[in-house]
């Protein structure tokens, strides 16, 4: 009986033992990656990547942990962009017109009044065009796993609701750093501020600028509505959000891991966008008790797309007039024309 009751105990022990092993060995291949963005992890972006994470963690089995750095803590988009290229940060995400310094063919994403709906916007960063210019990033260290949505862009500012192109002469308003916004706006009588996001809502609160332009569900995360009076829905661009991932990342993982992170990321920008299209109306009301909100009449927003048409002209030759014409003709197919 002290015999087997010795034996059991070893048993117990050695069992004890393998699974301690067996553990700590799951827990030395577990990999932590990072993603960081200059959202807040409450917009639907920060949800996005939230779903993301989780989906990463269970498709891989547990091999994985991605772990988020909302509201550019870890730096802003061009530090991020950066660090993906150097192999220093796992993930990010950024506007496609921030890709335009690596590879200029991204700025057709970012034609003022290119799209007329969300589900063009979408057809193009999920269509042929698309994925041809994702998959050039690889060139730049950078792999790309698709466009998520942020929205169409409006415009807030602290000195006069925007009702026709004239209420926009002279005004100081950030714009993203990239060549087509800047000269967008130029077009409309701004004086344009390039500033990465971070910076945005303490210029807006000493008065440095006097507005900027984001989607909704961006101005009500950012607290915008506590430094600036009014909303003006232009809805004059439209930013799709590449969720990027460093080569360097991607080239030291299995073919398992890789496929469990696309699919991830695929199902991840299905929810955000779902999220991001319910989430905007109800902004656009929450942000009516504490802003003044106004839509621009149909035929001020023509003349707002007429000012604009020399530089739609100009970036048109910049990225390539068979690229526009790409566009051109998926658009025009989608309208049934």
């Amino acid at each position: 009986m002290t015999h087997l009751v010795r034996r059991s105990s070893l048993a117990a022990v050695l069992g004890l033992a393998l699974a301690a092993s067996t553990a700590m060995s799951a827990l030395a291949q577990q990999k932590t990656l990072r993603f960081g963005f200059s959202l807040a992890k409450n917009h639907p972006m920060g949800l996005g990547a939230q779903k993301f994470a989780d989906l990463v963690a269970a498709k891989s089995n547990g091999r994985l942990k991605v772990n988020l750095y909302p509201n550019a803590v870890l730096g802003g988009d061009p530090q991020n962009l950066s660090a993906i290229r150097g192999g220093t940060l796992d993930f990010t995400t950024m506007a496609t017109g921030l890709l335009a310094g690596i590879d200029k063919e991204f700025m057709v994403f970012d034609f003022p009044f290119l799209f007329q709906t969300r589900d063009e916007a979408f057809a193009l960063s999920d269509g042929p065009v698309a994925r041809e210019l994702l998959g050039k990033l690889s060139e730049h260290g950078v792999v790309g796993l698709g466009i998520w949505d942020l929205g169409f862009r409006n415009i807030t500012n602290s000195k006069r609701p925007i009702v026709k192109p004239e209420d926009l002469e002279g005004l100081k308003l950030r714009v993203i750093a990239s060549p087509i916004y800047i000269e967008t706006f130029k077009a409309l009588g701004v004086n344009p501020v390039p500033m990465t996001f971070g910076e945005v809502y303490g210029a807006l609160e000493t008065r440095a600028i006097d507005g900027q332009d984001n989607p909704v569900a961006v101005i009500e995360s950012a607290k915008f509505a506590e430094v600036q009076k009014y909303l003006s829905l232009t809805r004059h661009l439209y930013t799709g959000m590449p969720l990027l991932m460093s080569k360097k990342t991607w080239d030291a993982l299995s073919p398992d891991d890789q496929t469990a992170i696309q699919a991830a990321a695929d199902e991840a920008k299905a929810e955000e966008r779902r999220i991001t299209r319910a989430h905007e109306q109800d902004a656009v009301e929450r942000l009516r008790k504490t802003m003044q909100v106004n839509e621009v009449p149909p035929a001020e927003l023509e003349r707002l797309r007429a000012k604009v048409e020399p530089v739609v002209r100009r970036f048109a030759s910049e990225v390539g007039e068979p690229l526009f014409k790409r566009v051109g003709d998926e658009l025009a197919r989608l309208r049934g024309k």
